[in-house]
């Protein structure tokens, strides 16, 4: 989604990191350029104005830092303003007793009936015992959509006959929830194609007769300012305590998400990443900002690794690579393991420095290699997978064939096996680890 953003701003910092000394002017034409890469990704003009005003303020003042270069100290101060922009990361207020009514309110294609499952997901996880509520009888779709979500996740939904009115469901639905024990109540509104009278009246009526703990707008990311003015027409109606923005995985420029909480005052306290039911994030401004300026977010990736991937697998990997004994068959499960994270243009995008590859790599070029990389491993005996140097050409031959690929394939991944293996051996030498941790303590 930043993609274009955080290449206009690379070029911006990396021009000020082969300076030795900043001017004035100096910073006033990086800013410049600033300012017009954040208009372009449709960022909000007065949260530019804003944004830039501040930042020329630090940068051509007295703060100074002797151990980093001026060009570091003007990126070091771009991060802290974004940050001040994003805001503080909101949290569900669960408080008082239960059940905790949570509903969502927004335009109809924002993603609201999915990410309503999402949620419920997400909560159940938190040991939470949520109840969907179909409450958007206008469209017949909404509600199947939700119940064949519910069924999908094992949630339950609670639905009545589309003729009853929307306020009265959700009355209902939250004597049920008391009834059955279930302490989170999550509402899927109605929505309409734009904000009118009848949509912020019926809200207005459900909010009443339900008080909820938390009113939520789902807003699409991909419609750039228009997901602002959206937000600030909802809060005037029903007064929003949290904003959750989809599709920040698609190809919209980002704007929204950078401008939205400095408009409307409201903090954003999800992302939506993906259309699978757990693709749905805690909103981590700090997280956010490091992605936005290309550093990564080492933080996300880990905690997804911890949600996926199977612990004993990767410890099992892990140790054996230490001892230097790891082989194919261990390369092949650890790749399989790899997959359950997602997307390998997503995975490069949170590790420090990596993004750029995706600029020069595309994602099916890597899904490519990934597959062949699994049909070559896929295609030998489990001895040639346990011990690769009995692999001669008529080995060679035979993996090719039954792996669709060419004999210079098999070459060329045995070529990387061996390279890794060395590697490893060399890292069995204490002085060799000493030095690895060395580095990587002063990249911290």
């Amino acid at each position: 989604m930043f993609e274009n953003l955080q290449e206009r701003l690379q070029g911006i910092f990396d021009q000020l990191n082969r300076r030795g000394r900043l001017s004035e002017e100096d910073v006033d034409k990086a800013l410049r350029e600033v300012r017009l890469a954040l208009l372009e990704a449709d960022v909000n003009f007065k949260v530019v104005k804003d944004f830039i005003s501040r930042v020329r303020e630090r940068a051509v003042g007295a703060e100074v830092s002797k151990k980093i270069s001026p060009g570091q100290q003007v990126i070091k101060i771009v991060h802290e303003e974004l940050l001040t922009t994003l805001g503080e990361p909101g949290r569900l207020d669960l408080g008082g007793s239960a059940p905790h009514v949570i509903m969502l309110v927004g335009l109809q294609g924002s993603g609201k009936t999915t990410t309503a499952a999402k949620l419920a997901l997400q909560l159940r996880k938190s040991k939470h015992r949520p109840l969907l509520v179909a409450a958007d009888t206008r469209r017949p779709a909404a509600v199947e959509q939700l119940v064949v979500l519910g069924r999908q996740l094992d949630i339950p939904v609670y639905t009545e006959d589309l003729s009853t009115p929307p306020p009265t469901i959700c009355e209902n639905a939250l004597k049920e929830a008391r009834s059955r024990a279930y302490d989170i109540v999550i509402l899927d509104t109605a929505g309409r194609l734009q904000i009118d009278e009848a949509l912020m009246d019926e809200l207005s009526q459900i909010k009443s007769r339900t008080r909820p703990n938390e009113i939520l707008l789902v807003a699409d990311a991909m419609t750039g300012q228009e997901a602002v003015r959206v937000a600030q027409g909802f809060h005037e109606t029903v007064s929003l305590t949290g904003l959750i923005l989809t599709k920040i995985d698609g190809d919209a420029r980002g704007g929204a998400a950078i401008s939205i909480r400095s408009v409307t005052g409201v903090p954003i306290k999800y992302l939506g990443t993906g259309e699978k039911p757990g693709d749905l994030e805690l909103f981590h401004p700090d997280r956010l900002a490091s992605r936005i300026l290309g550093m990564g977010d080492v933080l996300s990736l880990i905690e997804k690794a911890e949600e996926v991937i199977d612990e004993d697998v990767a410890e099992r990997g892990a140790k054996r690579l230490i001892e230097g004994s790891f082989n194919l068959e261990d390369f092949l499960e650890q790749l399989q393991q790899i997959k359950k994270l997602g997307p390998l243009n997503k995975i490069l995008e949170m590790i420090p420095g990596m993004g750029q590859l995706t600029s020069l790599v595309s994602q099916e070029d890597m899904e490519k290699q990934l597959k062949r990389t699994q049909a070559i491993i896929s295609s030998m005996t489990l001895q040639e997978r346990r011990n690769p140097r009995i692999i001669n050409s008529s080995r060679k031959k035979r993996i090719a064939r039954g792996s669709g690929t060419t004999v210079q394939d098999v070459n060329q991944l045995l070529k990387q096996f061996r390279q890794m293996q060395k590697m490893m051996k060399q890292m069995r030498n204490p002085r060799a680890r000493q030095n690895l941790m060395n580095m990587l303590g002063g990249l911290r």
